[in-house]
């Protein structure tokens, strides 16, 4: 089972929902909090977890040991029962799947029945964690969705004020105001919430991908939120990246990219470096590829090569050439030296572009109505592991194209790790001053 790898600072434990292929629930672990409990309902993802770190943990409700592997949980969340963790629970981590409200079914109270907020919310009156982190899509801040988003808020501030049978979200969002105004009775009932759009670009990931992460403390621990809100700010900007490619520092890491790949790349930044910002440079996906903290390169794979064989590159598993890649209109292409566009699960087909990368390599001759000169290709499962962060030994179980969904559902290992690390600095913190 992978390792945390630091010492954490104390025997922290987690919950892990809605687990997908691991992508959180690795992250929460490398951050230090020790796994009590993961569930996941769809079989591929499941077959990954218990792969590499879990083991089905049978009818039987028990608390597993430090060093066990995850204990996982297959099926419907709904069916899970969660009483025997009862404030045993540093840490309740997911990513509820969220299905788009159009505005008249939400208006209607007519929620999408795929909406998992209240079996989050479930667990968290069955467990009463310290803390909660859920993940989800930007598009939950759009005008049309935000009323129901800020009631999910009021609703993780209040999870033991539970909805009545036959009433709308209206009518309970109007019983969570009146109780939100109010003085609790009980702080351990009432959780402070903190809400953070955040673009893991900023955050280490060599990919663009917008996502809210809501984080809930207990208010009884007194966590300082300010401190905490703080302490998740952005730490990597496009800027930087500019500025480290026209100072140069860019391609000294990167001698062996072409002249006129450099070229090219230069003849579209400014030509005054911006001002810095003293953050560090958006990772890119030529520096994934190359290896990130630690990481060996990653072979380059051989146009012949194209033929869905697994050929042992380098000995990395899913490093597979796929044939046929085109590029649609509509659809811009990775490239290598930019952060890499969002990875999508793909449930209806990824479109053209959306998985495709330019290569160093110019054509023979420019391909007619194409504005690239470059011959492209499909990325490989690895690659696009890679672009998520996931660790080259973390193997993804099923046919490429549902290794290729979870991937795009996964919370990139690297952006949950960094807000596990300071949900932990806070519950240190807070149990420090008390």
């Amino acid at each position: 089972m992978l390792e945390p790898p630091g010492k954490p600072v104390s025997d922290r434990t987690s919950v892990e929902l809605f687990a997908g292929g691991g992508g959180l629930a690795m992250a929460v672990h490398r951050a230090g909090f020790r796994p009590l409990l993961v569930n996941e309902l769809v079989k591929y993802a499941c077959d990954t977890l218990k792969v590499n770190a879990a083991t089905p943990r049978g009818e039987g409700e028990r608390i597993p040991s430090a060093g066990e592997r995850w204990p996982l949980v297959e099926g419907d969340v709904s069916r899970v029962e969660f009483g025997y963790l009862w404030d045993g629970v540093d840490l309740l981590a997911g990513g509820p799947p969220c299905q788009p409200f159009s505005l008249g079914g939400v208006a209607r109270g007519d929620e999408d029945r795929r909406n998992m907020f209240p079996e989050m919310f479930r667990a968290i009156r069955q467990i009463q964690p310290k803390a909660v982190i859920c993940e989800n899509v930007s598009g939950l801040l759009r005008p049309s969705f935000r009323p129901y988003f800020e009631y999910i808020e009021r609703e993780l501030k209040l999870p033991f004020e539970e909805r009545e049978d036959g009433t709308t979200w209206r009518d309970h969002d109007e019983v969570l105001r009146a109780r939100l105004a109010e003085e609790p009775s009980d702080p351990k009932r009432r959780y402070q919430v903190i809400t953070t759009k955040v673009n893991a670009a900023d955050y280490g990931v060599p990919q663009v991908r917008n996502r809210i992460i809501m984080v809930a403390f207990r208010s009884d621990l007194g966590v300082d939120i300010g401190q905490f809100r703080e302490a998740v700010r952005p730490q990597y900007s496009e800027t930087a990246l500019i500025r480290s490619m026209l100072d140069g520092s860019y391609w000294k890491r990167h001698s062996d990219v072409p002249d006129h790949v450099r070229r090219r790349v230069m003849s579209r930044l400014p030509a005054v470096p911006p001002l810095d910002d003293g953050l560090r440079p958006w990772r890119t996906m030529r520096d994934a590829l190359k290896g990130l903290d630690g990481q060996p390169p990653l072979p380059p794979v051989p146009w012949e090569w194209l033929d869905r064989r697994e050929h042992n590159l380098g000995g990395f598993t899913d490093h597979i050439g796929w044939p046929n890649a085109r590029i649609y209109a509509g659809h811009t292409p990775n490239e290598l030296d930019r952060p890499a566009k969002t990875v999508k699960a793909g449930v209806h087909g990824v479109p053209g572009g959306e998985s495709v990368v330019l290569t160093d390599e110019l054509l023979p001759e420019p391909l007619d109505g194409s504005p690239y000169l470059y011959r492209h290709r499909y990325m490989t499962v690895r690659e696009t592991a890679r672009v998520m962060t996931f660790p080259d030994q973390w193997r993804l179980a099923g046919p490429r194209g549902e290794q290729m969904r979870q991937l795009g559902n996964a919370v990139p290992v690297a952006l949950g790790e960094f807000f596990a690390r300071a949900i932990a600095g806070a519950l240190d913190e807070a149990e420090r001053l008390r």
